[in-house]
């Protein structure tokens, strides 16, 4: 994960040298929804949780003033818990996992009018939406009577849909917040499909069948922007 960050990086500032980029951390809390656990999104409890902290390192390239490129590596920390839902048939089934994600992600951010870490006006405040491909590592689960356990470990694709503010702090610093919701392409990160893991429905599925699962992420990035000003006009 480290090199690949690492790699991302040294192949971008080839690329041009002329170019602001930013980098710097990303912290704050995921939220898992699928069929176990609850289904609350908004709920600001279901982001106050020690166990949920996710965090990572974010790199954006200002391709003009108003897209960038931007990738992430992010360590993220979730559950699912049914005694926690508002759904009493969950409740009764009492079914739990705990799980780490390590995701990597490369997308597309767009902001909603002109951004320019250049501009004399400060500081500057814009909305944005970005959207890309992540890939991500974790644990697949099964049910075993009444439990979840660990049975293997799952690769998969997950589609980002993020909505985020960012403000400047000076000439160097950007501050954003964001709250992002990762589409998978699999439906067992809760152990609900084991047909995805073995084929043969050695174990027990439940849940809904038809809507796979997803893991939100609300959070805060401090980037720094270093580079020559952009010349955003030039051809190459």
């Amino acid at each position: 994960m480290k090199f690949l960050s690492f790699l991302f990086f040294l192949t971008v500032f080839h690329l041009s040298s002329a170019q602001t980029y930013e980098i710097g951390p990303m912290l704050g809390s995921t939220t898992f929804v699928g069929d176990v656990g609850s289904t609350q999104v908004i709920g600001i409890d279901e982001y106050a949780k020690r166990d949920k902290i996710s965090y990572g390192i974010l790199f954006r390239w200002n391709r003009s003033k108003r897209h960038s490129f931007r990738f992430s590596a992010m360590r993220i920390r979730t559950f699912g818990i049914d005694s926690e839902s508002n759904i009493p048939e969950r409740q009764s089934r009492n079914l739990s996992f705990f799980t780490d994600i390590n995701e990597i992600s490369i997308g597309l951010e767009y902001t909603f009018w002109e951004w320019d870490l250049h501009a004399l006006k400060r500081p500057q405040l814009v909305p944005y939406l970005s959207t890309g491909l992540a890939y991500f590592f974790s644990d697949q689960f099964a049910r075993a009577g009444d439990d979840l356990i660990e049975a293997d470990d799952l690769n998969s694709f997950a589609l980002p849909l993020t909505l985020g503010v960012k403000t400047t702090l000076g000439r160097k610093f950007v501050l954003s917040a964001e709250f992002s919701a990762r589409y998978t392409f699999t439906d067992n990160l809760d152990g609900s499909a084991p047909s995805e893991l073995d084929g043969e429905n050695a174990f027990p599925s439940f849940g809904n069948p038809n809507s796979n699962d997803w893991y939100i992420f609300a959070g805060f990035s401090l980037t720094y922007a270093f580079g020559r000003k952009p010349c955003y006009n030039c051809s190459f």
